[in-house]
């Protein structure tokens, strides 16, 4: 059969295209080694040599197949500076964000509990979302839970390790894993907390918060790139005091809770809809049809 053009999504199914003269574009959802790489530094002495050799291995594909394809796309302008500066040169590459499904994620019905609840979402094959983790655990919700004694947090995400399991041993905390309908999570959350401090792309999570009307206290890289105002859209920090301190306060201001919800979802209905994103695609394809 004959292709007009090839779409691969993320790198890693780029060796599975056999050789052909058909255009290829290559969307990248993140830099992928950025995140073994930050993961690998803080990592045991004795295992840093062993994951340095993981790490230099998809930081050459991922290039290699950066540097074939004929065209990119990557989920913000900061990922495809990133990827230019890398290269030393300028690429074919169109910034196409990621989006939310908004008939989805509007049909959320909040439904909150009595105690204040923090929610923690994401999926944990992904080690920037494990390192997230144990830091609300180590560093962040002892000082919650010290302004806030009847504070609870949910933890819910695809995979969880034992020792993610293991947490659940508090009171104060549930591990959920992977549930059914996500929008329950967001429905029962009065504050999503995202302390992300590896990796690139475009966090699904944070999107998907916004549009339920769910508040999020996110480090300042875990919103990169999607053009929030700290203080309007989302509430940003980068140390785990700081987070802490967001976190408990915005517990505890309800109007500033509702203000930050309507606007949230004014926002991601403006700029990160389906119907706006497909549009920006289609014309990507255009360019080679």
């Amino acid at each position: 059969s004959h292709y007009d053009l090839i779409h691969a999504e993320t790198f890693y199914m780029m060796p599975n295209i056999p050789p052909t003269n058909t255009p290829i574009i290559l969307a990248e959802q993140t830099i992928e080694y950025l995140g073994y790489q930050d993961y690998m530094k803080k990592a045991n002495l004795l295992l840093r040599p062993i994951l340095a050799i993981d790490v230099m291995k998809i930081k050459y594909w991922e290039r290699k197949f950066w540097n074939k394809a004929d065209k990119l796309i990557t989920m913000s302008e900061d990922d495809k500076q990133f990827i230019e500066h890398e290269l030393h040169r300028k690429l074919n590459i169109s910034v196409v964000a990621n989006g939310v499904d908004l008939d989805f994620f509007s049909k959320t019905k909040k439904s909150l509990p009595k105690d204040p609840t923090v929610l923690f979402v994401g999926t944990f094959k992904w080690l920037p979302n494990i390192e997230a983790v144990d830091e609300i655990i180590n560093k962040i919700w002892p000082k919650i839970i010290k302004a806030l004694p009847t504070a609870k947090l949910k933890i819910v995400g695809f995979s969880p390790t034992s020792k993610i399991k293991s947490y659940a041993q508090d009171a104060s905390i549930e591990v959920l894993g992977g549930i059914d309908d996500i929008r329950d999570a967001f429905a029962a959350a009065h504050v999503l907390l995202a302390p992300i401090r590896s990796g690139k792309g475009t966090r699904y999570k944070v999107l998907e918060a916004m549009v339920t009307g769910t508040p999020v206290v996110a480090t300042n890289l875990a919103v990169e790139g999607m053009g929030l105002v700290p203080g309007e859209h989302v509430l940003t920090a980068d140390t785990a005091t700081s987070l802490a301190k967001k976190t408990a306060e915005l517990l505890t201001d309800t109007p500033l809770q509702n203000k930050m919800a309507k606007t949230s979802i004014k926002f991601v209905h403006k700029h990160f809809s389906w119907d706006t994103i497909a549009k920006d695609l289609d014309g990507v394809y255009k360019e080679f049809l």
